[in-house]
């Protein structure tokens, strides 16, 4: 019996050690990508939490027959549109208040300022075509997979979201 019990404790060992080094490797990129939802440090740090959770649970039964990494990305988008549902449209969680460009920003940061808000104005399922399409280099059939739509629909939504971005951000901005 004694054998029995230090073989599994053993093997317990050794899943949570697999788990351990595919949250280690995963953990920046889907943070990353749970910012880019929600455009709030804190809240992309507890929706990444939420997705590890939920994939420790499942661990033993998804470790071995599932992509790992489209599985991670399918469970943020999830817990993410769940947060979106929980919480008010017109919240938005911003260290200052937020100032409209009247110029083309010049450098990295307003850049990267300016692409987020003019995302933030795209409906929810869009932010995350476009963030996983073009922030994240996924495939068409990749992020159809994720979001559990067809790949038609991904498509359409894309170009629909990228025109809309154009809208928002001018077509000088667009050229530069």
């Amino acid at each position: 019996m004694a054998r029995w019990g230090a073989a599994r404790r053993r093997a317990q060992t050794a899943r949570q050690a697999e788990f351990t080094a595919f949250v280690e490797a995963t953990a920046p990129k889907l943070r990353r990508t749970a910012y880019l939802m929600c455009r709030d440090w804190h809240l992309a740090q507890d929706l990444t939490q939420i997705t590890f959770a939920k994939m420790y649970a499942a661990w033993g039964r998804i470790r071995r027959t599932t992509n790992l990494e489209a599985y991670s990305r399918r469970v943020l988008m999830n817990a993410v549109f769940d947060q979106k549902k929980r919480r008010s449209d017109s919240e938005l969680v911003l260290a200052e208040p937020p100032e409209v460009p009247h110029h083309r920003p010049d450098g990295a940061v307003e850049l990267h300022v300016a692409l987020l808000r003019a995302l933030a104005t795209l409906p929810l399922r869009d932010q995350a075509i476009v963030v996983l399409r073009h922030w994240e280099d996924q495939s068409v059939e990749t992020v159809a997979g994720v979001l559990n739509v067809s790949v038609s629909v991904v498509k359409t939504r894309n170009a629909r979201a990228l025109s809309r971005l154009r809208a928002v951000l001018g077509e000088d901005f667009v050229r530069a």
